[in-house]
């Protein structure tokens, strides 16, 4: 190929990448090696056409279609885009603005701005797809950013998105003001048959996930303790399932865990006072952890504890004792550290974090890919392989050795396009 056609194909390719093109290629990506989901191949090339992925395996037994553009990545690993399990595109660290703040003080224009800015760094960072699990105040706002995405208005990962979540009456918003005045909950209370009506009614505002807080803060003294009986949760699972659409529970206590998971949640989210009994029911039930450690270990930092310094708090302590119990019973682990907590973009905390409490990073791989698709029911997307979208990450290293490789973003492609 002469210097003139490579130059133009690259200036053209950087053309995209500025202005994030929408216009679909043909691509011949050449990386060291492929992570495709489920392991690790060397050798490996994948093929891009329009917004699927055409082919993937060892170099050899691929046909190349003669106008696509030939990508060498070397000393890249290529996998799929990462899935961020646990987002809250709407909030912005607590060490800048406290939660309470942030749902009673900011208004709603304010806070999707600040979010469209949140979208495109996770974009950046690599995660082409995110599920966000309530708007914390900012009522349906999440569900007009997810449709501002899917119509190019503005950049980001696709998403899931819960509208405003359900929590209990008088367990959930910001404490300590005159009861004579009404405050922001950040979520949306309902009890009883009540439920069945506040499901439906967030289902037809556009919530992909029905979200609940199956416990909170709300004992006797400030400690966690359940909200819903079984029952009420059964019937939120019943009222979701009719639409197609799944539920998930905030839980961090083991009752509240407990019943959420025999009431037919998918997902447990937190799961900080999970005992092996509660994770071997999960286990026996199918319901999936998403163990947001990020969170925990941001929200330690913020008060003052400062890693590598000061003694670990009792919290974190037992928050590797209950991810460990997890791991050992087998449950499905989903990635997802309750991003908005800590700051959008470095969404990989969770996934250092997950190996520093001992999970393999071959399963983190698997966990923030190929399992939380599964999980999540997006059946297109989490692999590399024919016929799924090409959502597509490639990083320096190899992160199924160093799972911090996977800040070393190099390019990012979404829907076939490349976006970084």
């Amino acid at each position: 190929m002469k210097y003139g056609v490579v130059k133009t194909i690259l200036c053209s390719i950087s053309l995209m990448i500025c202005l994030g093109a929408t216009a679909q290629q043909k691509y011949l990506l050449q990386p060291d090696r492929v992570f495709d989901g489920e392991q690790t191949h060397s050798g490996w090339v994948v093929v891009v056409e329009g917004n699927k992925i055409a082919a993937a395996g060892p170099a050899s037994q691929i046909a190349v279609p003669k106008d696509a553009v030939a990508l060498k990545l070397p000393g890249c690993t290529l996998l799929p885009g990462l899935i961020e399990g646990h987002a809250h595109v709407l909030l912005h660290p607590y060490n800048e603005t406290s939660w309470d703040d942030q749902v009673m003080k900011e208004s709603d224009a304010l806070r999707v701005a600040r979010a469209t800015v949140h979208l495109d760094k996770t974009l950046r960072a690599g995660f082409t797809t995110v599920r966000d699990l309530g708007s914390e105040g900012a009522g349906y706002a999440d569900v007009g950013l997810k449709q501002a995405v899917d119509q190019n208005i503005i950049a980001g990962p696709r998403m899931l998105v819960a509208g405003r979540a359900i929590v209990a009456t008088g367990s959930y918003g910001p404490k300590g003001f005159d009861t004579d005045f009404t405050v922001m909950l950040g979520a949306e209370p309902a009890d009883g048959n009540n439920l069945v009506q506040v499901v439906r009614d967030q289902i037809g505002k556009g919530a992909d996930i029905v979200k609940v807080y199956a416990d909170y803060r709300w004992g006797l003294n400030g400690q966690s303790a359940p909200t819903f009986s079984i029952d009420e949760l059964k019937l939120i699972v019943e009222t979701a399932k009719s639409s197609g659409r799944p539920v998930v529970a905030h839980a961090s206590t083991a009752e509240g865990m407990r019943r959420a998971t025999l009431a037919g949640v998918e997902t447990i989210e937190h799961g900080d006072g999970g005992t092996p009994e509660v994770f071997q029911l999960m286990k026996e039930k199918g319901v999936a952890l998403c163990p947001t450690l990020a969170a925990g270990f941001f929200v330690s930092q913020y008060k003052g504890w400062k890693k590598g310094v000061d003694p670990e708090p009792a919290k974190l302590k037992l928050k590797r004792q209950t991810f460990a119990d997890a791991l050992k019973a087998g449950v499905t682990i989903c990635a997802g550290g309750d991003v908005g907590v800590f700051a959008h973009g470095q969404n990989v905390y969770e996934l250092e974090l997950m190996a520093e409490y001992g999970m393999n990073t071959s399963d983190i791989l698997r966990s923030a890919t190929s399992i939380n698709a599964k999980t999540f029911h997006l059946d297109s997307l989490g692999k590399i392989g024919p016929g799924f979208l090409a959502d597509i990450l490639v990083v320096k290293g190899d992160p199924s050795k160093t799972i911090s490789n996977l800040r070393k973003v190099e390019w990012v492609m979404k829907n076939g396009v490349i976006v970084k």
